[in-house]
């Protein structure tokens, strides 16, 4: 449109535009049906005279009335090229949006058209767009940031936007799950009461969340959906649930602890074996728990909703990523076919303990364990078929000398200096009593804590020893070569399988029993078998050699070195009723080690999360939630600060939390107005009674609501 300025007139300068409409586009979509988008112009600057000849406009009057309808019919005509329609609303809203920005009331960097015609979704013959600037600033600002937080009154579609921004999220596969969830504070999240099963009794407080999806996704697929858990809808106090029994081993660098023992600020054991400090803990009440168990006998306990990052056995060879899935969701899912369907992550590096001081040599002591003779009856012995351990074990004892004895057996002599007495204590058993070892037998031996629990290095150490003497690779023709370790003594063999499970590998046992069993040889006569015997197969990561001995290493290398550990999920049992409690770790994938080694997680993971109807949260569900994000996940909280209908004395946490987090990096606050309504005009006006009302009689921001017994406001 082209602007020619008039003659000076007394009254007021005048000045003039003409516009040109191309052939291509009908002047029914620039004026309207019936002229109505050409009366809602001329309302709008009653000042002004705008008059059409054929496809020509025409306007004259005060120069920036002008100036902004030349402005309104270039919007509309880039608008009109893409192809969408205008309506009288778009109308309106691109002249109130063209006004605010010549008063300054805004940056004017976005023109009406960049707002009308930034389609975020297409579904069932409509598109979803933002309809003004600050809905516009709003969706932008969920593209940017991890945390958004829209608050604005009602009408101003808040969670509607959001909630197309979280479908686009799942369709173009930035993320894996879509979460909603909002309080349910009217019936005060105790819902038992309500007659009717849960999702009957909860439906009510999520209606606006499925109203949306249905408007956005095909609904014969909803239900398929939520199903598969890739959209949960769910209360807040719901939502929560990610526990374990308080009981429930979790290991620290100092050892187990019980999950329930935990602080925020101790340091657990996260995937990469490194510690990683605790960011929450929340009890989380009484709840239903399950047994889930591994193929190899590993298990731990937590309830339905608990977390597991597993890989069906596909997607390693589809190059698919690990999935996030609740215990629920496995539940009568666990095969393909005869083959167990979801393999859990193991340690992707040794777990690091403290390095702590040792009295005897790692390597010496697992030898010791395997083929020593610990009774202390007797001169310490040592017993093997290969000279080779016998070198390795006298370098390994600084002051004992190895001596021959004929066959098999070996004395652990100690190496006399000029001037010793007789009486000097052989420093073989005097190591072995300080560690607790010196008098154990075959069926009672055990690995010290000070060695379970010590650096990599120590403890492969011991493993090495104790399987260059009692064990060996096992090679079978076609298979990779696993390693088989065997001892009568029960603590032995957990602690053989924990020495396995921290290094990242995986460990079977079975029992041999010994009624029945034919009996040994020893000097020419039988010996029958006293104890059962304890049979571990093991398979350890690549890069980690678990033989010193030449010719078990060299077979070990030879058969191709021990495959890929791999743990599998076996069952998922119910187990009872139990108190549980839920934690939040700093580790970058958000997981754990639970009991034997297990890894799992309760953070959310790949997901869009809403939590719709903020306002209703105390400061502490508040906190709970925005600590539960997981990476690769965005959140989006929306509210409207003036309708808290929390019990009395109650704070919003939605008003708390914009003190805490203002100025945070990566969060951000979209703030709509009674401006942004897209519902019925008239409930803006609504909204700006109130706010009037409010001012006049010294009441902020529906301040009167959620006010406790003693008068204080609910922020």
């Amino acid at each position: 449109m082209t602007q020619t300025p008039t003659a000076h007139t007394p009254a007021q300068e005048q000045a003039r535009a003409q516009f040109t409409v191309p052939a291509q586009h009908p002047m029914v979509t620039v004026l309207g049906s019936g002229d109505a988008l050409l009366r809602v112009i001329e309302k709008a600057f009653p000042a002004a005279d705008i008059h059409v000849r054929g496809n020509e406009i025409s306007a004259v009057g005060d120069p920036v009335d002008v100036a902004l309808i030349a402005r309104v019919f270039d919007e509309m005509m880039l608008v009109l090229r893409t192809g969408q329609p205008m309506t009288e609303d778009a109308v309106e809203r691109s002249i109130a949006m063209l006004k605010a920005s010549e008063n300054g009331e805004s940056d004017g960097q976005e023109t009406p058209a960049q707002v009308l015609t930034q389609n975020i979704l297409s579904s069932r013959g409509r598109t979803i767009r933002p309809k003004t600037l600050n809905q516009k600033r709003y969706v932008d600002a969920i593209d940017k940031h991890t945390i958004v937080f829209g608050i604005g009154p009602a009408g101003t579609g808040k969670t509607y936007l959001a909630m197309a921004k979280a479908v686009q999220a799942l369709q173009s596969k930035q993320v894996n799950r879509i979460i909603l969830t909002r309080p349910a504070v009217e019936a005060g999240e105790r819902l038992g009461f309500l007659p009717g099963t849960l999702y009957e009794k909860i439906d009510p407080y999520l209606r606006p969340l499925y109203d949306a999806l249905h408007d956005m996704l095909d609904p014969d697929s909803i239900p398929r959906l939520m199903a598969a858990g890739t959209i949960e809808v769910a209360p807040l106090a719901y939502m929560r649930g990610r526990a374990q029994p308080l009981f429930t081993n979790v290991l620290t660098p100092d050892g187990w602890r019980p999950i329930g023992d935990l602080q925020v600020g101790d340091l657990v054991i996260g995937s990469n074996g490194e510690p990683t400090p605790v960011l929450g803990v929340y009890p989380q009440g009484e709840k239903d728990v399950y047994r889930v168990t591994a193929q190899d006998g590993s298990w731990t306990l937590c309830c339905g909703e608990h977390l597991w990052t597993v890989r069906a056995r596909d997607d390693k060879r589809r190059d698919k990523p690990w999935r996030v899935l609740e215990t629920q969701e496995m539940i009568g899912n666990l095969r393909a076919g005869h083959a167990r369907r979801y393999e859990l992550p193991l340690l992707t590096a040794p777990v690091c303990f403290p390095e702590r001081e040792v009295p005897l040599d790692p390597y010496a002591l697992g030898l010791l364990l395997g083929d020593g003779c610990l009774t202390g009856a007797t001169t310490p012995s040592f017993s093997t078929e290969d000279p080779e351990l016998a070198t390795a074990l006298e370098a390994a004892l600084p002051g004992i000398a190895v001596r021959h004895r004929g066959g098999p057996d070996y004395a652990l002599n100690r190496v006399k200096a000029p001037g010793d007495v007789v009486t000097l204590e052989n420093p073989v058993p005097r190591v072995l009593r300080e560690l607790d070892l010196l008098r154990t037998r075959s069926h009672t031996k055990f690995i010290p804590d000070d060695y379970l629990y010590n650096s990599a290095d120590v403890r492969l150490g011991v493993l090495q020893g104790l399987l260059d003497s009692d064990g060996g690779p096992v090679v079978r023709k076609d298979r990779t070569c696993r390693i088989q370790y065997t001892t009568t003594s029960i603590m032995l063999r957990d602690d053989v399988i924990s020495l396995v499970r921290s290094l990242g590998g995986v460990a079977y046992t079975r029992r041999r029993l010994a009624a029945g069993r034919k009996p040994g040889l020893g000097n020419g006569r039988e010996v029958g078998l006293r104890n059962d015997a304890h049979i571990i197969d093991i398979r350890l990561p690549e890069g980690i050699d678990p033989f010193r001995l030449a010719r078990k290493r060299d077979k070990y290398h030879a058969a191709g070195g021990g495959g890929r550990p791999m743990r599998f999920i076996d069952s998922i049992e119910p187990a009872g009723r139990e108190e549980t409690v839920c934690i939040q770790v700093a580790a970058e994938d958000s997981l754990y080690v639970t009991q034997d080694h297990l890894l799992t997680h309760n953070t959310l993971n790949d997901a869009f999360i809403i939590l719709d109807e903020a306002q209703n949260t105390s400061p502490e569900q508040m906190k709970m939630f925005l600590t539960r994000l997981g990476f690769d996940s965005k959140i989006v909280i929306t509210g409207d600060v003036t309708q808290v209908d929390l019990p009395d004395g109650t704070k919003s946490g939605l008003r708390q939390v914009q003190d805490i987090l203002d100025g945070v990096e990566d969060v951000h606050f979209s703030r709509l107005s009674s401006h942004d309504v897209v519902r019925h005009k008239l409930v803006g006006r609504i909204v700006d009674a109130y706010e009037q009302y409010d001012t006049k009689h010294g009441t902020q921001n529906g301040a009167h609501k959620g006010r406790g017994k003693s008068g204080h406001k609910g922020k």
